[in-house]
């Protein structure tokens, strides 16, 4: 994370407006930034996503390619992720620092997606154990502002929602060949359901209490973070601690439900704001929310 150097006198600043339930910015502890979302914005893309979150920019690229299932999940397609830290974002990604944190970030999003219920994997199914659709979902950071995982969660939620991946065919002749043909009609195709995906939320505990959508000052101020991925529904389909400092269990309760209440009212935003930036088609322009 992009490392923001803070004077002993600022950090009891921003602690002190915490505490008060008041920050720098004049937000409460769980109120979001302006977040702006555009989709469809890569063109050589099953789908694609831009999320901006105050000065924390991401873009995310979907591409569905055909390949054969996973051994242990013969009817089932998956999805893979690969996470740039351009050094554009941030000076701090040159070199190991980015590479490591990439790595970090795709990790945690194979722990959020690794349950049966957050996409419905068989969808991706063509033939049982032998072709499915693989969704290659790229991740690039364009600018680092604090709370990075929140805003990636929600990235590559837009994105899948924006993802169309071709209807399929499979021809068999008498000798049991199969042939596949794909519909070259841009409008047959499977749209993925995203209601049940999750988003990450980002708690930082700064002093005694928390706040979620820390900016880069406040991160300075945090000693340990927890994320916490939750469904539309508030559902936690898991959490990990990230920073040096420790939590207590009464600490981890209340964030947990801090979680699940912000997470609830991030999803109901994103959903409507999902469906208004399509309905708006190509003529539409950036839409806000949670602003």
């Amino acid at each position: 994370m992009a490392a923001v150097l803070l004077s002993e006198a600022e950090k009891v600043y921003v602690m002190h407006g915490v505490q008060d339930d008041l920050r720098i910015d004049g937000r409460g502890c769980e109120d979001y930034r302006h977040i702006e979302i555009e989709t469809d914005v890569v063109s050589n893309t099953s789908g694609s996503a831009r999320v901006k979150i105050g000065h924390t920019g991401v873009l995310v690229g979907v591409k569905a390619e055909m390949g054969a299932p996973k051994l242990e999940r013969p009817k089932e397609g998956f999805l893979e992720f690969f996470v740039d830290c351009s050094a554009n974002a941030t000076p701090e990604f040159e070199g190991r620092g980015g590479e490591d944190l990439g790595t970090e970030i795709a990790n945690t999003l194979y722990r959020v997606f690794d349950n049966g219920s957050s996409l419905d994997l068989t969808a991706l199914c063509i033939t049982p154990r032998e072709h499915c659709w693989i969704l290659f979902v790229d991740v690039l950071l364009l600018e680092c502002g604090g709370n990075l995982f929140d805003a990636i969660s929600i990235a590559v939620k837009a994105a899948l929602h924006n993802t169309r991946i071709p209807k399929v065919r499979v021809l068999e002749d008498e000798e049991g060949s199969k042939e596949i043909e794909l519909s070259d009609d841009p409008y047959d195709c499977i749209r993925l359901n995203v209601e049940s995906v999750p988003c990450i939320i980002t708690l930082s505990k700064i002093g005694y209490r928390h706040v979620v959508d820390a900016t880069s000052q406040e991160e300075a101020c945090c000693m340990a973070s927890l994320l916490v991925s939750v469904t539309g529904k508030g559902t936690i389909t898991c959490f990990r601690k990230i920073g040096g400092g420790s939590l207590d269990p009464a600490s981890i309760f209340e964030m947990l439900e801090t979680g699940k209440r912000v997470g609830n009212a991030l999803h109901v935003s994103l959903q409507t704001t999902l469906e208004k930036e399509e309905s708006l088609g190509k003529k539409r322009e950036k839409v806000g929310f949670l602003g």
